[in-house]
C-alpha cells in the first residue's frame, strides 16, 4: 500500500472479503468477512439445562483466528511476545500477528480475561476459526 499509495485495498473473492484501510497510525488497520459455513444439527438437549454462561466458564473462553494465514507472537523474532500465560487481557490488547497474503494483521484480545493458555505454535499455520488462546 505505501509502495502504490494506496489508502484502502479491497477484494472480494468467491465467499472471501477483505478490506484494508491505511491508517495514520503505524498499526493497520484490516476487517474481513468470513465465509458463510453451514450450521451442524444441534444435539439432543441435556435433562438438567445449563445457560450459555456456565457452559462458556466451564469450556473457557477462547481467542480465535479470524483469518488463515501464519500466526505469530511477536512482532519480529527478536521482541518479546505480545502476551504470555498468566497475563491479563482487555478487549483491545493486541495478542498476535498472523500474516496473510504479506500483510501483517495484528490480532486484538476481543475480550477481558487471564491468558491461560496458548494453543498455536509461532510460524505455524492457523485456520479460519481455529482456537489461538484460551482464557479465563
Amino acid at each position: 500500500m505505501k509502495k502504490n499509495d494506496l489508502s484502502v485495498f479491497k477484494m472480494e473473492q468467491e465467499g472471501f472479503k477483505i478490506t484494508l484501510k491505511k491508517n495514520t497510525g503505524f498499526q493497520p488497520v484490516t476487517t474481513y468477512a468470513p465465509q458463510p459455513v453451514a450450521a451442524s444439527a444441534a444435539p439432543a438437549a441435556a435433562s438438567v439445562p445449563v445457560s450459555a454462561t456456565e457452559k462458556e466458564e466451564a469450556a473457557g473462553k477462547e481467542i480465535v483466528s479470524p483469518m488463515v494465514g501464519t500466526f505469530y507472537m511477536a512482532a519480529s523474532p527478536e521482541s518479546a511476545p505480545f502476551v504470555t500465560v498468566g497475563q491479563e487481557v482487555t478487549e483491545e490488547t493486541v495478542v498476535c500477528i498472523i500474516e496473510a497474503m504479506k500483510v501483517m494483521n495484528e490480532i486484538k484480545a476481543d475480550i477481558k480475561g487471564i491468558i491461560s493458555e496458548v494453543l498455536s505454535e509461532n510460524g505455524k499455520p492457523v485456520q479460519f476459526g481455529q482456537a489461538l488462546f484460551k482464557i479465563k
